[in-house]
């Protein structure tokens, strides 16, 4: 394998860091060329400083002073703001972009990676559920690879390898169940954000542990696995799997299940990603079935969860309902973290906008934008009028 040049957008989140610890791992075979953060200056400088990054964006233009007058002395460029992101990562020092930013603002960039035909390792799922028809031509249009950091996708991208193009039967995308799989709807109703930020497996950023905790996560891996490997919703199966060690299965015509197994661990699908199509080894904690004793599944209860019933409506209705969907929930989200609704609130205000938006058959890309603006705004409406 040649020497992979990177860009890392969102390197200072979950993903970005993990990302640069498999890139310290083989650093024989990747180099960071681009690095990019919202407002983490200090760990930005850091990264930027320990990689020897070309470039680092920082969104953050009250920061830039701040990072560029400590970057300077290591010959580092420093930029600010989104449309420098989107000029930089389709620069030809750069062969693939991992998209690690959380929420619709991964939208922009991934965007312009694929037009300028990079190879996308893509962590950001809500790219796909908000323009995932979309994002998928422009893809096909411009040869852009597109692979799979989420560790359900990830999975299910590994069991089809060596499938010689057979078609999938069924999808079954395995869920942990989130802090709040064994509690009632009663208790669930009063949680608080320490309780719905518990997860019981995975370590993850602030946003997409709540998703976890409303199962929305696995209502945005839906749709997403609709775009990636073309398959209905009707062929995805959601399986409870408290265990966390099978992270998703695909099941063929003749029945079988072919199934990826590991402990939970961001890095094995990042690694998987940014190596493909080879195996790179991974100092990691490798499995001991030994020690697992069981594994059990169970199905999702979409009464407590009602995420789950609104992304498969959002999938149902197509054009913008899923784009509309994703922007209600990042208010949501970030209104409960702030404590201004309740837990069930979250799907509430999801549910309203997504009958109270008007909807976009056949969107357009800057019907997309439109849509997350106007649905925000509804969002914020509707949780003003709650409190």
């Amino acid at each position: 394998m040649e020497k992979r040049k990177l860009a890392i957008l969102g390197s200072t989140g979950s993903i970005g860091r993990q990302t640069l610890d498999v890139v310290g791992q083989h650093p024989e075979l990747f180099e960071v060329e681009l690095l990019t953060a919202n407002t983490s200056s200090e760990l930005l400088i850091e990264q930027a400083i320990r990689f020897n990054a070309n470039t680092v964006v920082i969104r953050d233009e009250s920061r830039y002073a701040e990072v560029s007058e400590t970057l300077a002395p290591h010959y580092i460029k420093v930029f600010t703001g989104m449309d420098s992101i989107c000029s930089l990562v389709a620069g030809d020092n750069i062969d693939m972009v991992v998209t690690a930013m959380v929420g619709f603002s991964g939208l922009e960039s991934t965007v312009a990676a694929i037009r300028a035909g990079k190879t996308i390792a893509l962590a950001n799922k809500e790219t796909l559920v908000a323009a995932g028809e979309i994002v998928m031509r422009l893809a096909a249009e411009h040869h852009a690879a597109i692979l799979p950091v989420d560790s359900e996708h990830s999975a299910i991208f590994q069991c089809l390898q060596g499938s010689n193009g057979a078609g999938i039967e069924r999808i079954h995308l395995t869920a942990s169940g989130g802090p709040f799989r064994e509690w009632s709807k009663e208790d669930i109703a009063k949680a608080t954000k320490e309780k719905a930020l518990n997860h019981p497996k995975w370590n993850m950023g602030h946003k997409i542990t709540i998703d976890s905790a409303t199962m929305m996560n696995k209502g945005l891996e839906i749709i997403e696995a609709k775009w990636l490997f073309g398959v209905g919703h009707d062929r995805i199966n959601v399986v409870v799997h408290p265990q966390s060690i099978i992270h998703s299965m695909v099941e063929f015509a003749d029945g079988a299940v072919i199934a990826q197994l590991g402990y939970p661990d961001m890095r094995e699908p990042i690694q998987y990603a940014i190596g493909y199509p080879g195996r790179l080894p991974l100092d990691n904690r490798k499995l001991d079935f030994a020690e697992l004793a069981s594994l059990t599944f169970h199905a999702p209860d979409e009464e407590r969860f009602p995420a789950l019933a609104l992304a498969r409506e959002a999938l149902d209705r197509g054009g913008n309902m899923a784009c509309i969907m994703n922007a209600a929930n990042e208010e949501a989200v970030a209104a409960f973290l702030q404590d201004r609704i309740s837990f069930y609130g979250i799907t509430d205000v999801v549910a309203d906008c997504m009958a109270g938006v008007d909807f976009v058959e056949r969107p357009t890309l800057d019907d997309i934008y439109a849509t997350n603006d106007i649905a925000r705004r509804k969002a914020r409406e509707i949780i003003l009028r709650r409190l």
